[in-house]
């Protein structure tokens, strides 16, 4: 296997890309939020980790309810998508989990 790393030269500091990157996420988010669809930040604090220092954890709610098809709705009405990451800049780790409630499938 080969490894190959290239390296960009950017116009700008580490802090401050740092910064845009916090930025762009937050702006992402109130872009995608509508409706009550979209982003709902649970959990924001920071937090310590013996290894990678100090950082952020998150936990964010993705509805994605007006996403789906109308058969899925049907059978699934409310949906969402649990983010929780921890940032530890430039190092993040990060889980995914798919909260849903089932409809009442029985005949009327």
């Amino acid at each position: 296997m080969i490894l190959k790393e290239y390296r960009v030269c950017m116009p700008l500091s580490v802090d401050e890309y740092h910064r845009g990157q916090i930025y762009v996420i937050g702006r992402h988010s109130e872009e995608q939020t509508a409706a009550g669809d979209g982003v709902e930040t649970v959990i924001n604090e920071t937090c310590r980790d013996p290894v990678h220092g100090c950082g952020r954890k998150t936990v964010k709610k993705i509805h994605i309810n007006n996403k789906l098809p109308r058969w899925a709705k049907g059978i699934c009405p409310s949906i969402y998508i649990e983010e929780t990451a921890y940032n530890y800049y430039p190092y993040t780790t990060t889980a995914y989990s798919v909260s849903f409630v089932f409809s009442s499938l029985s005949p009327q």
